[in-house]
């Protein structure tokens, strides 16, 4: 406590060169990063001015006299203010393996327990009209799951905007209008014949692509490996991996306009994502929406998305759709903080399908589904 008084006077005495030239936020910046200089040179990354002031050389003495337990009890809170180089880092990683979201019971957050998750038929009573839908905190529990990671408000929940952007594609030019992709190709399921794979998450992305196909959709699949480094599974840069060799197919292919990133769940063991459509086991699947915004930080400009609420407006046609078609296949729409390449076209979708637990029959029948769906979103027949 005596530290941080002494602290106090001292740029208090500084403040007639510091204050008039920066904020109280910027101060507290440079404080930081010169105590993990002193303290963690290992992790410490401090750009200095080639003329520091006399301003800077009083905080760097007032440091020198700071205890180290003062820096220890203040660090974490601090931390979790400003998102110094250290803290991205860590969040562009979190983004690269978290949408995987299960407690500590390994029960998936916002999930139903595993008797819930294994029922064959769920016929939910959910009213979808557009009075109800105006209602933010009716929409937002009946529709999403919002992790404690992030926040969101009526602005961006809003029904009339979200369900009156045009989602449909124009279909009349040539070439290609959807594109599918694996940032995480390695997912296998329950009876996944190891390195086959047409019994992975890409051979079921290449049953998406065939089906979409057969309706007059013409789909690509991309079928790059992101998520495998000197022959080990390393996820930590795989979305920057994925975009660097997707956006230069988009960009080879105008045409293009929807982009769907397919994964499937990691839940508990007990877990079972299933229903049962037309008589057929069929895998549950999930809408995945990143804000680019985090509940302490606010919005994440380093993960800067303009299209995201063409991102929440796909990804909520197609929950209504997909409860009005074929109601208990999908789980609630996930918001999570990040931003897991949604910005690469405002028709960008991340789709969790099934889960380890579930077999490659079953999700091989969700993909008949989700095609149909697609079909009904982006051609605009319901």
């Amino acid at each position: 406590m005596g530290a941080v008084i002494l602290l106090t006077a001292i740029l208090l005495l500084a403040g007639a060169e510091t204050f008039a030239d920066e904020s109280v936020y910027e101060l507290q910046k440079k404080i930081l990063r010169s105590a993990e200089e002193m303290y963690m040179p290992g992790l410490a990354y401090l750009e200095r001015d080639a003329d520091p002031g006399i301003g800077e050389w009083i905080r760097e003495k007032a440091l020198v006299w700071m205890p180290l337990v003062n820096y220890v009890e203040d660090h974490v809170p601090y931390e979790s203010e400003i998102e110094d180089e250290e803290t991205i880092a860590r969040i562009l990683e979190a983004q690269a393996n978290d949408e995987n979201a299960v407690d500590e019971d390994g029960q998936l957050i916002g999930e139903p327990d595993e008797s819930e998750a294994a029922a064959t038929e769920v016929t939910p009573t959910v009213d979808m009209s557009i009075e109800k839908l105006r209602d933010f905190d009716y929409l937002l529990s009946n529709f999403y799951t919002v992790d404690s990671s992030t926040m969101i408000g009526p602005d961006q929940l809003n029904a009339d905007d979200l369900l009156g952007r045009d989602m449909k594609i124009d279909n009349t030019e040539e070439g290609p209008k959807v594109l599918i992709f694996h940032t995480h190709s390695q997912e296998e399921f329950a009876d996944s014949t190891p390195g086959d794979t047409s019994t992975s998450i890409v051979g079921v992305g290449e049953y998406l692509t065939q089906l979409l196909n057969e309706k007059g959709i013409e789909t690509i699949h991309d079928t790059g490996v992101y998520d495998i480094i000197d022959g080990k599974l390393d996820r930590s840069n795989a979305y920057e991996n994925a975009e660097a060799s997707v956006r230069p197919i988009i960009e080879a292919n105008p045409s293009i306009q929807v982009a769907i990133d397919l994964h499937r769940d990691g839940v508990a063991e007990g877990t079972h994502l299933v229903t049962e459509v037309n008589g057929k086991p069929t895998a549950k699947i999930m809408y995945f929406n990143g804000l680019s915004r985090s509940r302490t930080n606010g919005d994440i400009e380093y993960l800067y998305n303009p299209y995201i609420q063409d991102n929440l407006a796909f990804s909520l046609q197609m929950q209504l759709a997909s409860e009005s078609m074929y109601p208990g296949f999908v789980r609630h729409i996930y918001l999570r903080a990040y931003r897991y390449n949604l910005h690469l076209l405002p028709k960008s979708l991340l789709i969790e399908a099934g889960a380890q637990t579930n077999t490659v029959e079953e999700m091989m029948n969700a993909m008949e589904v989700l095609s149909d769906i697609l079909y009904s979103v982006i051609m605009g027949e319901s």
